[in-house]
């Protein structure tokens, strides 16, 4: 997993409430065994219409609605997120396997009061660059409260492997004193 400190870049707006895993990667791609080929999928159902938010929009961070992720306990839906090019996700609130999935690979998801998002949906209509800085906690100026413990595996670019083989010493003198 790649170490995340900050990003900025223009914002995608998707002014949606209850936006489940399903409709962020529909069934039928769910069939791959590796994380990577799924941002062609994103929003698969939802980009035939011309209209769909992120046929005109481009940027590394996502601004959504609340309950964003609920549904299934997909973790192909963080990964073609981030497929497609997401670095961070701003929303008022996650489906709980949603976000610890996204936190996994170092999708950052941001959690803001809903009339935060709203300023931030706001500015990134307008075009401004939004900046999410996990070092100083804020999304576009604005802070956010991260637990520190996934703060730390998102800074050092820590997944649960890399986790375990800081511990790669003591494994192995453990091991070789129980043979």
């Amino acid at each position: 997993m790649k170490a995340f400190r900050s990003v900025t870049s223009t914002a995608v707006v998707l002014d949606r409430p209850d936006v489940d895993t399903d409709q962020i990667i529909p069934k039928q791609f769910l069939k791959r065994i590796e994380r990577s080929g799924f941002g062609e999928f994103l929003f698969f159902d939802w980009r035939k219409d011309p209209e769909f938010e992120l046929n005109h929009q481009r940027g590394k961070i996502l601004i959504a609605g609340r309950n964003f992720g609920c549904g299934s306990s997909r973790e192909h839906a963080p990964w073609a997120l981030e497929d497609y090019g997401f670095e961070a996700i701003v929303a008022p609130s996650y489906g709980d396997i949603f976000r610890q999935n996204s936190l996994k690979i170092g999708l950052l998801p941001v959690e803001l009061p809903a009339d935060q998002v709203r300023d931030l949906m706001e500015r990134a209509r307008a075009g401004a660059e939004l900046t999410v800085d996990l070092e100083a906690r804020t999304a576009g100026g604005h802070p956010f409260v991260l637990d520190d413990f996934s703060r730390e595996c998102l800074l050092e670019g820590l997944d649960e492997i890399g986790l375990t083989l800081r511990e790669e010493a003591a494994i192995a003198a453990y091991e070789q004193s129980h043979a």
